[in-house]
């Protein structure tokens, strides 16, 4: 099984580099997704503007539901990434954002500066890398004693991975109506 553990017995890197490599790959990931919540929250068109353009893209019942919801997931998973807490939940609540993003925004071309799935599957699966090898010792994980338990590698990925499809996918089914025009 594939483990930060195993990855350290097996000398690729030894303890304490991995914990850096994971601390450094927690933050770049909790710092992308909370800066993208920030934004929704403080820049541009904010909240109404977010929540004008959910509508737009037929988030129903309510643009302003979803534009929070959004945006409070991207900032609460952003933290937790970065302070390695809960780790598979916050990827997972970043999996299932990726999941809706890439369905209602970007599955029409893969480049990302034509829109496309390019960034939402790099961020997913950087954040399932991130789940199934545990947020490392340098994390709240470890501190309170919870990398050891819900963090021992596949079980990480698995928690993950389920939830957060389950959750785009619910997502999807229960709230997404697209406008006539859009396929």
């Amino acid at each position: 099984m594939l483990t930060a553990t195993a990855l350290s017995d097996a000398t690729l890197l030894d303890g304490d580099q991995l914990d850096l490599v994971l601390l450094v790959l927690r933050v770049i990931a909790g710092v992308t997704i909370f800066v993208h919540g920030y934004n929704h929250l403080f820049g541009g068109g904010r909240i109404p503007g977010t929540a004008r353009w959910f509508d737009s893209l037929g988030m129903r019942p309510s643009g302003l539901l979803h534009a929070w919801v959004a945006t409070l997931t991207e900032l609460g998973t952003g933290v937790l990434l970065v302070l390695g807490l809960l780790t598979p939940l916050a990827s997972a609540g970043v999996i299932g954002l990726m999941v809706v993003a890439g369905w209602t925004v970007h599955r029409k071309n893969f480049l990302v500066f034509k829109e496309g799935w390019e960034y939402v599957m790099v961020l997913g699966v950087f954040c399932l890398a991130i789940a199934t090898l545990g947020p490392g010792t340098l994390s709240l994980d470890e501190a309170i004693g919870l990398r050891e338990t819900i963090n021992d590698g596949l079980t990480g990925g698995i928690i993950a991975l389920v939830v957060g499809v389950v959750a785009g996918v619910g997502t999807l089914l229960a709230f997404y109506r697209p406008p006539a025009d859009a396929s």
